[in-house]
């Protein structure tokens, strides 16, 4: 399989990147336009979240068609166009691939709902009484995952919304159609994929109910995951393109079997243990500070287990579902720039392939919305209400909400400091943040010390130097829990990677003598001549 260790990926969000139309919602067209600002960044790939045909219920991850465009977003003409000029600019565009569930909009869940068993073989049912469901395990959206057909008298599983129906992977003919979905866009010219969820595919041939918890360790990687992975590859001939799956609660073991090139399955997976750090009681909607030595603890080891076992990571802080990283671990006020960068810094010289979300580059911060209106994700709607039953206040419940909800990434792209950030002409389906002055692509173009400017050097320097691409990875200083920090060994030398993920100065462990050595980046100006004995708040220096 082919290493991806150069590359560079830059999600996109797209009702959210770019409106072409002034609908104030953004679409493919929008993507098009902005494709010599994405090329800018340095990057080699561009992922976008799922614009097909869909009822948005789950904003694009309940789809109703895998081979038709959401209108919403454009049509086949611009998706064409799309994947045609990102091509010319050397870009490479990964599709995003939903195969643990469609909507229940989809045509076969209409024809399975309609009592055609060849379609309800597509699909988890199992019978019931309207008053006992199956198990007792919960969606991840909140309530039971399993929903009761009056017209059928059967249950049928979705481990997320209720438009979410889970497909049955066990079923050789639900395989087969979903690889003439990678074929017919493998043919289109698209250059990845990315597999959403995709470690929850395989469920147990038993439900039994979960005393421990919510179902999730019967079905999460489950029996045959790896195998049809394989086999989905192998019959759709993709095994050396870019393929990134998403492991929901996933283990280490597991990561390095999806990601060994000797296995045939993805080039690299996402997981998500270093963003529950903040999780109290490993709860979603409890919170805590962030733990800082669990987080240093889980790149320990995910790092270096992979690197032993021949496994690849995808390295990130932000997506579509996680709140900013800068108002997460960093400083939204007098220490923006300098935690923007450190964050940056610390994830783009870890042992994997780095990922963008758009607006990381430029520093976007949480919108701290004040009244439950403002949101518009299913999850934090339905969690709002949970929260509210469950005792807390109004203001108790959406101060969660403003630190969890997946809706923090989802607000507009912003290009300038004009009245919609330059998103579009319209008011934009979601707000704006109030306080954005700074933080758009327009100002910090013109500023060389820019948090903008500062990701293109990563980008740069990973291209340039072998080390930071395939060299080991050393993690040093691991008693002083406010620094993270390593050593990448390569052929064409080491470097030295220091974070202060602290707004306090931090003294090192031991001094750093400077002699034959120099900066390659860092997010202060003053140089270091001597040597280094202190960081100051949230510093990130990559000494050579």
């Amino acid at each position: 399989m082919k290493n991806f260790s150069k590359s560079t990926i830059y999600q996109i969000y797209p009702k959210s990147f770019c409106d072409s139309n002034g609908d104030g919602v953004g679409d493919i067209r929008g993507i098009i336009e902005k494709l010599d600002y994405i090329r800018s960044l340095g990057v080699d790939y561009i992922w976008s979240t799922p614009f097909f045909k869909s009822p948005m219920n789950d904003n694009g991850y309940d789809i109703e068609d895998y081979l038709d465009i959401n209108p919403m977003f454009g049509n086949m003409e611009d998706v064409t166009e799309l994947i045609t000029e990102a091509g010319k600019r050397g870009l490479g565009i990964i599709f995003d691939m939903v195969f643990n569930h469609t909507s229940t909009e989809h045509e076969w869940f209409k024809r399975a709902l309609a009592g055609e068993e060849k379609y309800m073989n597509y699909y988890i049912f199992r019978d019931g009484n309207a008053d006992e469901p199956p198990t007792n395990w919960q969606s991840k959206f909140g309530g039971s995952a399993w929903e009761y057909v009056p017209s059928l008298g059967k249950w049928y599983l979705h481990l997320f919304d209720v438009t979410q129906a889970d497909l049955n992977w066990d079923n050789p003919e639900v395989r087969n159609e979903l690889k003439k979905v990678i074929l017919f866009w493998k043919d289109k010219g698209v250059r990845g994929f990315r597999f959403d969820v995709v470690n929850l595919i395989s469920k147990p041939e038993i439900f039994r109910d979960d005393e421990e918890g919510d179902g999730r360790r019967f079905y999460t990687d489950g029996p045959h995951v790896h195998e049809y992975l394989k086999e989905l590859v192998a019959d759709t001939g993709i095994e050396d393109m870019l393929t990134v799956g998403e492991m929901s609660s996933t283990c280490i073991d597991h990561c390095i079997r999806y990601t060994d090139p000797g296995e045939k399955e993805l080039s690299m997976c996402f997981n998500f243990h270093h963003l529950k750090i903040d999780y109290k009681d490993g709860e979603k909607w409890e919170l805590q500070r962030p733990d800082y030595d669990k987080l240093k603890d889980i790149f320990r080891e995910w790092q270096l287990r992979m690197q032993e076992k021949n496994g690849w990571n995808a390295v990130f802080w932000c997506n579509h579902d996680q709140p900013r990283v800068v108002s997460r671990l960093g400083d939204e006020h007098k220490y923006w720039k300098e935690s923007a960068k450190m964050l940056a810094c610390s994830i783009h010289m870890l042992r994997g392939t780095p990922y963008i979300y758009q607006g990381e580059e430029i520093g976007m911060m949480n919108p701290h919305f004040d009244k439950i209106e403002d949101y518009r994700d299913v999850e934090s709607i339905n969690y709002y209400k949970i929260l509210r039953e469950s005792g807390k206040s109004k203001e108790e419940a959406l101060h969660i909400l403003g630190e969890r909800s997946r809706d923090n990434s989802r607000t507009p792209m912003q290009w300038d400091n004009t009245k919609y950030a330059g998103f579009s002409e319209a008011e934009p389906w979601i707000s704006l943040p109030e306080d954005r002055e700074g933080v758009n692509v327009y100002d910090q173009e013109a500023d060389e010390d820019s948090v903008l400017n500062f990701y293109r050097k990563l980008v740069k320097l990973r291209k340039e130097y072998e080390v930071i691409r395939d060299g080991s990875i050393e993690f040093i200083f691991d008693s002083v829990k406010e620094i993270l920090a390593y050593k990448r060994v390569g052929e064409d030398g080491d470097i030295l990677v220091l974070n202060n993920m602290s707004k306090d100065e931090v003294s090192l462990p031991q001094s750093i003598d400077m002699t034959g050595r120099k900066i390659l980046l860092s997010n202060y100006d003053e140089s270091r001549i001597s040597g280094i004995d202190v960081l100051r708040p949230y510093e990130c220096i990559v000494i050579q």
